[in-house]
């Protein structure tokens, strides 16, 4: 009787987790998710940045085929971007992986060429650093 009363003692004490035994693994699992969903977030916003570098492709080849289609004259700077539309396939429409507007310069300030296409990057501000910085035709590599 009394190994019967000691046995139903230990499985009383022993049936549940205590409240620190949950609030560690909270922590555990808190910390794990701050972690991964950090390195997510940059890989996110890394994928954001060579979309967009690709979209400004596509664009600048609608912008070529317009030149070849004027005599070698590229679009206005107010124009620009109307006419890069109308060349575009299934009427594709002319935004950067943030839901911003492309700018269109002719001629282009930020290199020697005859034109720049550019996005504002994430924050959708002039200038900017990492994510934030903007992303131009004049530079398509990633090299700032």
């Amino acid at each position: 009787m009394k190994k019967n009363l000691l046995s139903q003692s230990i499985r009383a004490t022993r049936r549940g987790m205590s409240l620190i035994e949950i609030v560690v693994v909270l922590a555990i699992l808190g910390i794990l998710a701050t972690v991964i969903g950090g390195s997510m977030l940059g890989a996110l916003d890394s994928a954001n940045q060579d979309t967009t570098r690709i979209a400004i492709g596509r664009v600048s080849s609608a912008l070529d085929m317009y030149a070849a289609k004027h005599r070698g004259k590229y679009p206005s700077t107010s124009q620009g971007l109307v006419a890069a539309k109308s060349l575009m396939p299934n009427g594709e429409v002319l935004l950067d992986a943030w839901g911003g507007d492309f700018v269109y310069l002719s001629p282009a300030q930020g290199c020697d060429a005859k034109y720049e296409v550019k996005s504002l990057g994430k924050d959708g501000k002039e200038g900017g650093v990492e994510f934030d910085a903007d992303i131009s035709s004049c530079n398509l590599n990633g090299d700032e």
